[in-house]
């Protein structure tokens, strides 16, 4: 298959080129920091950010995409599901 942007750098503003799966964990960092994270089944979602800064966002909906660089999605506080981290 082609791929015209082969030779194109990638950039935080440009879309993901792979993810990963989340299982929320208060001590394991993700094996990548994102550039967003898709939210299959929404609930609070509480976060590290790549600043070390802890955030928690509240009633995420279904299906949301939100443009965060995280390091780690905590398990306590984190009532949303099917979590994929977007790179």
């Amino acid at each position: 298959m082609s791929d015209r942007f082969a030779s194109h750098a990638p950039s935080l503003t440009g879309p993901a080129s792979s993810g990963f799966a989340i299982v929320p964990d208060d001590t394991l960092l993700l094996p990548e920091t994102t550039r967003a994270l898709f939210v299959g089944s929404g609930g609070s979602l509480a976060v590290e950010m790549v600043s070390g800064v802890a955030l928690t966002f509240e009633a995420v909906a279904d299906g949301a995409l939100l443009p965060v660089r995280v390091s780690r999605v905590l398990a306590t506080g984190t009532t949303a599901a099917a979590i994929v981290g977007l790179v």
